[in-house]
């Protein structure tokens, strides 16, 4: 979807114009902002949008050739249905459970045995998921191949045997990388290099050997002896994101921007020094399942302590003032 029609308006702020829409790639840019705005994006599409995966195995028979590890290791990379994974607490923030229950997590049977002569395989369509669950959809394996078969487990032999009890929680791939939504994430700008943030290494010609991008088609090319303008900042980003099936693209890239909203919102309450009542993270923000809070070694310190020994909306210098006076946020948080 392309808003060049409104090229007659004045631009007031982020400008996204829709190259691509794919089942499993979302192409586009995105203008009007800097660059430090446009890689955060980038770092939280990668890193913590949440997702479902596999994270506890009770391993109940094995007689395959595989260790129990290994096998558990193969079911946490299985991409599962994501989708509204919003209807899914986090572990640590459960008031119905210490370690899993429908409500923070979802629960898939494996059994297989092998009985005749020939290799048994097993695949993710071999996972079983178990009712009840936060929603519909979530837990679901992810299969998009044409038999329907999915990613393959493991091998079985005559008369090997695999029982397992699976259990999927809601993490993000900033703790594992079993739950990230996203197998790549395009990010290019300034593909002429105009502003010279790229020092290529050539033997004879740069142009010949650092051929541009698709993305240089939708920029003009420099002039010859055009002057160099120090004062350039790049304000077009083009982005290429790739999910892994587990969430739509469109879906990772509006949990982006939440998640970076979240974060923001979080960074202007602890400047304006308001108290942080209710949800023990503020604003929701991503964890991994046995975070901060729940338990474990990383109870100790609950992930907004300084060394200065200050917590909560506390600053070494005090609420929500800085050693220059009162922040911009101090007054009333939003205002």
């Amino acid at each position: 979807m392309d808003y060049d029609a409104m090229d007659g308006l004045e631009d007031v702020g982020p400008r996204v114009t829709v190259r691509g829409a794919f089942r499993d790639r979302a192409d586009f840019t995105l203008e009007n902002i800097d660059l430090s705005f446009a890689n955060s994006l980038r770092r939280t599409l990668l890193a913590e949008v949440p997702t479902m995966a596999i994270d506890l195995v009770e391993v109940q028979v094995n007689t395959s050739a595989l260790a129990d590890e290994f096998i558990a290791h193969r079911l946490g990379l299985i991409p599962l249905n994501s989708k509204n994974v919003d209807d899914v607490s986090y572990t640590r923030d459960c008031e119905f459970c210490e370690q899993y229950c429908e409500h923070c997590s979802v629960t898939l049977e494996l059994h297989a045995r092998c009985t005749g002569d020939e290799i048994m395989k097993v695949y993710a369509r071999d996972l079983v998921v178990a009712e009840p669950r936060p929603n519909e959809w979530v837990g679901v394996p992810v299969i998009t191949d044409s038999l329907g078969l999915g990613s393959v487990i493991c091998k079985l032999r005559k008369g090997q045997e695999i029982r397992m009890k699976c259990i999927a929680k809601k993490g993000i791939a900033k703790e594992h990388a079993k739950w990230a939504p996203t197998s790549a994430v395009g990010f290019e700008y300034d593909p002429h290099n105009k502003l010279k943030h790229l020092d290529y290494w050539y033997e004879e010609d740069p142009n010949k050997e650092w051929p541009k991008s698709r993305n240089a088609e939708w920029e003009d090319a420099p002039q010859d002896g055009e002057p160099f303008n120090y004062s350039a900042q790049p304000s077009k980003f083009y982005f290429d994101v790739e999910s892994i099936g587990n969430l739509e693209p469109d879906a990772v890239v509006l949990q982006g921007i939440k998640v970076l909203q979240q974060k923001l919102a979080l960074v202007i309450q602890e400047l304006s020094g308001e108290d942080r009542n209710g949800d023990a993270d503020g604003f929701g923000g991503p964890r991994s399942p046995d975070g901060m809070h729940g338990g474990g070694d990383y109870g100790m310190d609950q992930g907004y302590t300084t060394p200065f020994g200050n917590t909560g909306g506390q600053t070494m210098y005090g609420g929500g003032t800085t050693p220059f006076g009162a922040t911009p946020y101090g007054q009333s948080g939003w205002q």
